[in-house]
């Protein structure tokens, strides 16, 4: 469906006379998603084990519609790379337009996309190709599948790696969506976009586990709580930030990321406290006994954080687990509490055989309003400059789409480009690797 609105306006302007038709038309809809459906095609391969896909020197476009102009799950899966690969210099560009559609998407390569040198292109569409469902039909499939085609083979003829991901999931419920004519559709673009030699990224049945655990909360829920249990907005289309989240996990772990980020275990022997593994980083300056360790920690990368009380989304998405897992084991401490801290940033206070399991400090703060680590603080300071970026771009994509005659259009998109080097610059300055201090004290017992 067309769009006369700019590529990042709001996503609840966007389709108004639909959007305000729409909850009387959901369940019609529903019905011909799931009464059209009847491909049975296999769904794509999950990502294999190795390397994150997104290498050192790549260039990542964001092409896609409304909810990828709304410039969220981008800045998420830009704040994980940089984050978890401080060293690898990666270029993060949006290209989503409101109201677009695969091959709409096509149409716009040779404006929007290539005059930045991509090297990685993530295209999602999907539902506006279908005009919510309410044209899923033959017709409009092939024109999906003819634009997925077209920018898979254009990508590929510029050298950029094509990452085809299924629609995200509307608000449909999980059993019919699962077998809708949304995601056999969205499976038969992701096979075609690996038979020309790109990739594919199943973000739908990713997203749709998330809505599954949500369900199975909610019912475990006081009624009264209506929040934190869906991922969209009230049209059951454009995603919330909880949807935005999900998808972008679905992304991340979809581009090969991988559940560690790093990992220190350590024992206390009557001889002395002994490093006995550690993968992602390198553990130095050792010493102590059961009553205080202290080691200095240097990580090959660092866990993403969202900022003040970000961990509450991981309520059903679960990012800790799937791809934030800074770990530290402690082995042989006498029972009882023991205090962590990093640079002299209270972590919090945690049992002896937690320890000896291992805990995971990616988010761990003993004042939930503060930055609990130094890597946590990082990452606050670092989704701020990312924020800045979307901005500033934004602010030209705008002048450029509303006054396109604008006397001093070249010269400000000249300097715009600048100042977001210079942001670039910041980023990579705030995250280069450094070594933190811990200290693991016991705990003074309760009189």
């Amino acid at each position: 469906m067309k769009s006369r609105s700019p590529p990042g306006a709001s996503q609840h302007d966007r389709k108004g006379c639909i959007m305000a038709r729409l909850s009387e038309r959901h369940s019609w809809t529903a019905a011909i998603l799931a009464a059209t459906a009847a491909l049975g095609l296999a769904g794509p391969s999950p990502a294999t084990a190795g390397d994150y896909a997104i290498r050192d020197g790549d260039t990542v476009v964001f092409l896609g519609d409304s909810i990828t102009a709304a410039r969220t799950y981008g800045r998420i899966v830009e704040n994980y790379t940089l984050l978890r690969y401080p060293t690898r210099k990666v270029h993060f560009h949006n290209a989503g337009w409101g109201g677009d559609t695969a091959s709409g998407g096509l149409k716009r390569l040779d404006r929007d996309v290539f005059p930045l040198k991509p090297t990685v292109v993530i295209v999602a569409y999907g539902v506006n190709d279908i005009g919510w469902g309410m044209k899923a039909d033959d017709e409009h499939k092939k024109a999906y599948l003819d634009g997925i085609r077209g920018i898979v083979e254009a990508c590929k003829a510029h050298g950029a790696r094509a990452y085809v991901c299924s629609a995200a999931a509307t608000a449909e419920a999980p059993e019919t969506a699962e077998h809708g004519y949304l995601q056999t559709m969205c499976d038969e673009g992701m096979a075609l976009a690996r038979s020309l030699g790109g990739r594919s990224i199943d973000v739908q049945r990713s997203m749709r586990a998330v809505q599954r655990r949500m369900a199975e909360g909610k019912a475990k829920a006081d009624p009264k709580d209506k929040d934190g249990h869906t991922l969209h907005v009230a049209d059951g289309v454009h995603l919330n930030d909880l949807g935005q989240l999900a998808m972008a996990l679905a992304i991340i772990k979809g581009l090969g990321a991988p559940a560690e980020v790093s990992s220190v275990s350590l024992a206390v022997d009557p001889a002395g406290p002994r490093v006995t593994a550690a993968e992602g980083c390198r553990p130095t300056n050792l010493t102590g006994d059961a009553n205080r360790l202290e080691f200095d920690r240097l990580d090959d990368g660092l866990p993403l954080n969202l900022g003040l009380f970000g961990a509450l989304q991981y309520r059903y998405i679960p990012i800790p687990d799937e791809i934030n897992r800074y770990m530290l084991t402690i082995q042989t401490l006498p029972p009882g509490d023991y205090t962590i801290q990093a640079d002299g940033r209270p972590l919090g206070k945690f049992a002896a055989d937690r320890l000896a399991r291992g805990v995971n400090l990616a988010s761990a703060t003993a004042d939930g309003w503060q930055p609990g680590s130094p890597w946590e603080a990082q990452a606050w300071s670092l989704s701020d400059l990312t924020e800045a970026r979307s901005r500033l771009a934004m602010s030209r994509i705008a002048l450029a789409h509303h006054l396109p005659n604008h006397p001093r259009l070249a010269a400000i998109d000249v300097q715009t480009r600048a100042v977001d080097e210079r942001i670039e610059t910041l980023q990579r300055e705030i995250l280069a690797p450094r070594p933190f201090h811990f200290v693991v004290e016991k705990a003074a017992e309760k009189s």
